[in-house]
């Protein structure tokens, strides 16, 4: 579950931190609920939601919510996409160094009267490629 943290003001800007806990090596957790609370909250008119991914194991999308077996078949379509090369990292985890590069650390998604602007499927996932974990995402609100 996806957990709301700390909430900062700065001169128009709203930032907040949401707590994100995994229980599998690969898993999407949608957190389109936690953001959208962050935009309800800052009530903006017309703004843009800037949600980063701060650690380099996990990363955002935006893709269906409204049908669990979508996020399934992302999961076990990231398993697969590790391609079988000698990696040197010493820690192991470089399959989810790859895979956080191919998905990104952000994501920037339109606000209007304090909603984001998502298509009627989509949903907003933290994707976890070293867990289980404890981890953050940072959502930054901006007028204009």
């Amino acid at each position: 579950m996806a957990l709301l943290l700390e909430i900062a003001y700065d001169g128009g800007q709203m930032k907040q931190q949401i707590h994100v806990n995994t229980s599998r090596h690969i898993e999407l957790k949608e957190i389109t609920r936690e953001i959208d609370r962050v935009a309800a909250a800052a009530n903006l008119k017309q703004g843009m939601c800037l949600v980063f991914c701060p650690h380099t194991t996990a990363g955002l999308i935006i893709n269906e919510h409204a049908d669990p077996d979508v996020r399934l078949d992302l999961e076990r379509a990231f398993e697969k996409l590790v391609p079988t090369v000698p990696f040197a990292h010493v820690e192991g985890n470089s399959p989810a160094h790859f895979l956080s590069s191919v998905v990104g650390p952000s994501l920037l998604i339109p606000v209007r009267d304090g909603r984001l602007q998502l298509g009627t499927w989509q949903g907003v996932f933290f994707c976890e490629f070293d867990g289980p974990r404890t981890r953050q995402v940072w959502v930054q609100l901006m007028e204009g």
